[in-house]
Order: structure tokens, then sequence, then C-alpha cells
């Protein structure tokens, strides 16, 4: 099982996302983020999590509080099963910026353009903007159908 990451980035009812250029996800807008790699200096997901927001969008957060885990299955794909770890961050380093994977763009919370998002965003982003925490369980099926799923808000993560 893959563990990965998410962060999202808030400033003032605004979120940063990222439209994905290439690879898992390539077309969509989703928040930065990738897999923990210990190859790369990882010793926990926090680093990972760090990590690969700098080498996607270009800055260090500063802070980042992790707010969900995302538990995926993919009945067609198993090798896509991840546990992906939600960061919120309020405060970070530089500016946002293009890489060779994501290019980064600043949506109003009620702006958010789901129907160009993974299926699952549309269920759980909801909790994260209105500053609750959750765990939740999805299971995919072909052409990226959600099954089933489950959410569970909680204190803490």
């Amino acid at each position: 099982m893959k563990e990965t990451t998410l962060s999202l980035l808030f400033k003032g009812g605004e979120i940063l996302l990222a439209m994905k250029k290439r690879g898992f996800g390539a077309g969509r807008w989703n928040g930065a983020g990738g897999k923990f790699d210990a190859q790369k200096g990882d010793k926990n997901i926090f680093d990972a999590v760090m990590r690969e927001t700098k080498e996607e969008i270009g800055v260090s957060l500063i802070g980042p509080e992790r707010v969900g885990v995302l538990r995926f299955r993919f009945q067609c794909n198993p090798e896509w099963d991840q546990n992906a770890h939600v960061f919120l961050a309020k405060k970070w380093a530089g500016v946002p910026k293009e890489s060779e994977e994501m290019a980064p763009k600043w949506f109003k919370f009620q702006d958010i353009p789901y129907k160009n998002m993974w299926p699952d965003d549309i269920h759980w982003m909801p909790h994260i903007l209105q500053g609750e925490k959750m765990e939740a369980d999805f299971l995919f099926g072909e052409g990226d159908k959600i099954l089933d799923y489950s959410i569970e808000v909680v204190e803490e993560i």
C-alpha cells in the first residue's frame, strides 16, 4: 500500500489547486503532493508533503496541519491503492509557480472546479473547507466510478 500526500494551501477564502500535467491524475485539478519516498530523504509523511509541495509548486510549507486521511482502493487497478494524508497550510515561503508536473491556480471556495477533479473530492473537500478533520474510505470501480465511500469527521488525525 502506498502512502501519499496532498497539500492544500488556503488564503482569505481561496484554495490553491494545481492542474496535473503528467502522470497519475493528469488533466485534473488537485492539491500538490505525491508518494512517500525514503530514497529522496523522507523519514515520515510530514517530510514527504514538504518535499513534494516544494518540487511541484515551488513553495516551502510552514507548519502544515494534517487534517485528513483518504484511503483509496481501486477495484480494477489495485496498484493505485493508497492512503493519502491531507495537509492544510495557511503559511508558506515562496510564490506558487508552475513546474513540469503541475500548474497552480487560486480558486474561491465557491468556485472549486469539482467537475475537473477526482470524483471523490466533492465528498470530502467541503469538510476541510469548513475546518473539520476527517477520515474517509473510497472504493473506485472502472472508469473512476465511486462504488462505495464513507466519511467520518474526527477530532484528531
